[in-house]
Parts: structure tokens; C-alpha cells; sequence
């Protein structure tokens, strides 16, 4: 997305927060010694535990301070292998998923992966993020030829079976609950939601659907995804195909301003009530949400004295302050 929607969805987020009675501060990098004296803080950047973000959401940790995303999930999601191995061990539909391993591989292990797995095989460099280093191969020799590339940044690949389709369900979810649904359109030039075409980026199209419109059985496997990675905020993908649904990933730090919260109005308000209450609001707790004192918010400002966790925190005597850090 361009700069220009994140900044507006970022404008959004701080509007809302100030409705609901809250100090918004957007904080950079130079500022992140200022995260312990924070209330909350909402990450809109790019999240990888070799980033600024990374540290700036172990500092929030460190001093109780309520945190989107937290420590743990960036490290699982930001590392595919262990972000399927969450899924495999909740047994999570997911396309049937081999770790090839730099030493192993040869000719003939590529075909044997092609025996196994189907044509073509999508292979997946574990650091990826917006769809870069995913491929699809439909031969022993690309596959040999891409993965010797991956392996250049990784010691381990993921390859999978091919999920032919259209659109991905985006499910996002929130402390275990539905936050939004959308449909991320295909660009018929390609397989992912964004690549490089004929040098020029192209982008998937967002179609948000509204909550009776998507099938509980996909919203449901969002969610359970979801939890396989922890309490967080996470955009679930997930593929249909002849009837059956596949979790494709879950993605922390998921994008919110391609208007995926068009159905759901309620959604920024939940993401702020999540960092400050230690809940997410329904859709009709949100309207009463607006009618919340500061002095009522202020029961569950956290600062850097702060326990561990919003459950065990001491009252405080200002209004909350929700800062965002992008």
C-alpha cells in the first residue's frame, strides 16, 4: 500500500482512540526510550526480530506495557518454519508443507518432492514478507535453481503443495476473536497477492465482507489459527479449493489500511480497547465504549512500574494514553 493510505489509516486509528478518551503520540525510532512511561503502544511498521520494532516491543514487554505485536508472535511469524510448525501442532488445515533442508538437496530429492507433493510446488524462503522470495516451480531444475538462491539467506526452505485459487480469505482476528473479514482478489498476472510484474508492482485487490457473509467455517479456522500463535493481532490467509480450506500463513502486524475495517467500523475501536482494558470489545460494547470517562480508562493505564501483565496493573489517577508507533 501506498504511504499515503497508511498515514490515513493511522490518522484513523489516532481519532478513535482520542473519541475514546485517549492521548495519541506517534513515536519513531529516536523515541524509543520513551516506551516505558507508555500506557499501550500499537506498532505500525514492519515487524522482524533483526528490526528497531523488534526491540521497541521487548522493551514493552520488559516494563508491562501493554503491546501490539508482542514479542513472541513476531518472532514466530516472522519465521515461516516456525510459524507452521504452530499450526502442524494444533493440526491447522494447511497445504502439506515440507522443510527441505540446504544439505539435501539434489536432484533427486526435487523429484521426489514433485512424486509427493503435486506440480507445480510453491517454495518459500522462511524470512519472507508481502509475498517476496515465494515462488512457484514447476520443474526439478527450477526448483533447484530457486531454492539454491533461498538457501543463500537461509539454511532451511519451505516448500508446499500448489492451492489453486482466486482470492485468499483474509480473517483477522484479536484476542481469539473475529476483528475483520476481507477477500485479498488475485492479480491474474500472478499467483500472490503482490509481485513484480514486468517491473512494475502489482497489488491484490481488498474486498471487505461483512461478518454474515463469510462462513463460519472459515472464520472459525481463522480464529483457531490465530490462537496457534498466541492472543495477539494476526491476518489469517486462507485458501478455498473444492471445498476445503487451507491456512496459508498468519501474519502479524497485518495491514489495516487497504479497507479491510469497511464492515467492521468498530475495528480500531477494539484494537484500543485490547491494549488498554486487556480485552476486545463486541461490536455493541464499542458504542458504549465512547461513553467511557477518562477517569474510568484511567483504571488501566499501565507505566513503567507497572506488573507484567493489564490483569495485574494499579489504578492510575490520568486519563489513559494510547501511543502509536510506526
Amino acid at each position: 500500500m501506498s504511504s499515503s493510505e497508511q498515514l490515513t489509516s493511522l490518522v484513523k486509528c489516532r481519532d478513535v482512540a482520542e473519541s475514546m478518551g485517549h492521548t495519541v503520540e506517534f513515536i519513531f525510532p529516536v523515541d524509543i526510550k520513551k516506551i516505558p512511561k507508555l500506557d499501550a503502544l500499537f506498532i505500525r511498521a514492519n515487524t522482524d526480530p533483526m528490526n528497531t520494532t523488534y526491540v521497541a516491543s521487548r522493551i514493552a514487554s520488559m516494563y508491562g506495557v501493554p503491546v501490539i505485536d508482542d514479542p513472541k508472535s513476531i518472532q514466530v511469524c516472522a519465521d515461516k518454519i516456525n510459524m507452521y510448525m504452530h499450526l502442524m501442532k494444533r493440526n491447522i488445515s494447511m497445504p502439506r508443507t515440507r522443510f527441505l533442508r540446504k544439505k539435501s538437496l539434489d536432484a533427486q530429492a526435487a523429484a521426489s518432492l514433485f512424486e509427493e507433493l503435486g506440480s507445480p510446488l510453491i517454495l518459500k524462503e522462511p524470512s519472507t514478507s508481502f509475498s517476496a522470495r515465494v515462488e512457484k516451480v514447476s520443474t526439478v531444475s527450477e526448483l533447484l535453481k530457486i531454492s539454491r538462491r533461498f538457501f543463500k539467506l537461509s539454511d532451511w526452505i519451505v516448500v508446499q503443495e500448489y492451492i489453486e485459487s482466486r482470492f485468499d480469505w483474509r480473517i483477522g482476528v484479536l484476542n481469539g476473536q473475529l476483528l475483520y473479514a476481507c477477500r485479498y482478489i488475485i492479480p491474474s498476472e500472478t499467483f500472490k497477492i503482490q509481485a513484480s510484474v514486468n517491473g512494475h508492482i502489482v497489488y491484490c485487490d481488498v474486498e471487505s465482507v461483512s461478518p454474515d457473509q463469510v462462513p463460519p467455517e472459515v472464520i472459525n479456522l481463522g480464529i483457531e489459527a490465530g490462537l496457534a500463535i498466541g492472543q495477539g493481532l494476526y491476518g489469517v490467509d486462507i485458501k478455498e479449493c473444492q471445498g476445503k480450506l487451507y491456512v496459508i500463513e498468519v501474519n502479524d502486524n497485518p495491514s489495516l489500511e487497504g479497507g479491510e475495517d469497511l464492515h467492521y467500523p468498530d475495528m480500531y475501536q477494539r484494537i484500543v480497547s485490547f491494549l488498554i482494558n486487556g480485552d476486545s470489545l463486541s461490536c455493541a460494547q464499542c458504542e458504549h465504549a465512547k461513553s467511557l470517562s477518562p477517569a474510568l480508562e484511567a483504571d488501566y493505564a499501565l507505566g513503567p512500574n507497572a506488573a507484567a501483565s493489564p490483569q495485574t496493573a494499579s489504578a492510575g489517577n490520568s486519563a489513559g494514553c494510547f501511543k502509536v508507533d510506526f
